[in-house]
């Protein structure tokens, strides 16, 4: 089953055309990778799956981007709503300025909940569902900001997952990390995909060959080709494909 469907979807800033009719189905609980050079649309294209191009006043949106066969960006849809279910870690971890229990109740508390045992069973769960909990158990009203970058990492994925989305949008989530922090977050991802749709970003095509079920190449906002990872890694079809791959792109 498809969770996120694209029909002819292209995005403008302004005069300029940022994505370029892209038709893309993003199967349920999988991961689905997306890789390209610099400037090619990728986050953009993240941006437009939960609304987020929506703050940039020149954006406009042609085309159909469907999630649960719902069309998201139809006037009776709530933004909000779709944030939830659709969330996004960033390239750079950015917990709040607050506690480690805090960071992680924060979306709890902003949808009125407020029975503390609640809470606190929701904490842990999604900081044992990040693989965290073993880490800062002893810890929970220290300082997130004092946890490591590979840490705040799955703090923010700790974040994400407790207020239960369907889809996690990752950007990047480990340009930042040292090699022991990303394997952890390769491996968390491999765990997530059991109860989460997930769509990766990401430059590193060695991350991608060795997390994703399925790859696609973006190039100057077009998809040029999609399909199951080890094919896209080992067979591409497009001759640009094989050249990106290949480190022959210029």
């Amino acid at each position: 089953m498809d969770k996120i469907v694209m029909k002819d979807l292209s995005l403008f800033y302004g005069e300029k055309k940022i994505i370029d009719n892209i038709n893309l189905n993003i199967p349920e609980k999988k991961i689905t990778a997306i890789i390209g050079p610099s400037g090619c649309g990728k986050t953009s294209l993240l941006r437009c799956i939960n609304r987020l191009n929506d703050l940039i006043p020149d954006a406009k949106i042609e085309g159909q981007l469907l999630f649960n066969e719902k069309d998201i960006n139809t006037d009776d849809v709530d933004v909000v709503e779709i944030r939830k279910k659709i969330g996004m870690i960033f390239q750079k971890p950015n917990p709040f300025p607050k506690s480690i229990f805090e960071n992680v109740a924060f979306g709890l508390r902003i949808e009125g909940i407020r029975d503390k045992r609640k809470i606190s069973e929701i904490v842990e769960k999604s900081l044992r569902d990040s693989d965290l909990w073993g880490e800062v158990k002893f810890q929970l009203n220290g300082s997130a900001l004092e946890l490591s970058g590979g840490q705040q990492q799955r703090l923010c994925i700790a974040r994400t997952l407790a207020i239960e989305p369907e889809v996690i949008l990752m950007d990047e989530p480990c340009s930042a990390l040292d090699p022991t922090s990303m394997l952890k977050i390769e491996e968390l991802m491999k765990e997530l995909k059991e109860q989460y749709t997930i769509l990766l970003v990401t430059h590193n095509m060695q991350q991608a060959s060795r997390v994703s079920d399925f790859t696609g190449f973006l190039y100057m906002g077009k998809i040029i080709e999609f399909g199951d990872t080890n094919q896209i890694f080992t067979r591409p079809k497009e001759k640009l494909t094989d050249d990106y791959i290949s480190g022959r792109f210029a």
